[in-house]
């Protein structure tokens, strides 16, 4: 069903090719690169959501590890803050669900919200467009022993529009697809 609907939204991606061609995006063309942006972001939530739940399987847990690397460009790296230290730390995406699978809370809730863009997409030399998407992370972790965290983390994340190619037909068709990049603390708060 997923491979559908990215299907359908690359689809639709490949009649804004042309307004690509000029450094200036069409904005009303330039709205099914954003449908698809935020797409991606929402699925994340959701695949985040998945591993940090602890009644999640492992093997399920691994099955949406995979899906969820699917979604981001290559080398990117996931910030991790905390109100009890000022450092900020990034990891590999993969190492990021890792960490997130094995935190030591009998129950934790991760919600994301207020999801929207904070910059245009801007034409790199490659022929990339890169934009930026802030969220706001609400973040809660419980043990039974009474262990208890919460907190609130502002996250920008990277988003890269490349072109792509598929062959459908026996014909070679252009696309652009969306790529998440770098995930950056903006600031955490209780």
């Amino acid at each position: 069903m997923q491979l559908i609907k990215y299907s359908i939204l690359s689809l639709t991606l490949l009649l804004t090719v042309s307004a690509f061609g000029q450094s200036n995006v069409d904005p009303r063309r330039k709205q099914a690169i954003d449908s698809l942006a935020l797409e991606k972001v929402k699925d994340l939530s959701k695949y985040i959501s998945i591993i940090g739940k602890k009644g999640t399987q492992f093997s399920e847990a691994q099955r949406v590890m995979d899906r969820a690397e699917e979604l981001f460009a290559d080398g990117s790296e996931m910030g991790v803050s905390s109100l009890s230290r000022e450092e900020i730390k990034y990891f590999k995406v993969r190492e990021y669900f890792e960490r997130l699978m094995a935190l030591n809370y009998d129950k934790v809730t991760i919600k994301w919200y207020d999801i929207h863009y904070v910059s245009d997409l801007e034409l790199q030399p490659d022929g990339t467009y890169v934009g930026v998407i802030t969220i706001y992370q609400r973040f809660e972790g419980s043990s039974d022993d009474g262990l208890s965290y919460k907190d609130t983390t502002k996250k920008d994340i990277t988003i890269y529009v490349k072109r792509k190619e598929t062959q459908i037909a026996g014909r070679i068709i252009e696309f652009w697809d969306v790529l998440l990049g770098d995930i950056r603390v903006a600031e955490t708060s209780a």
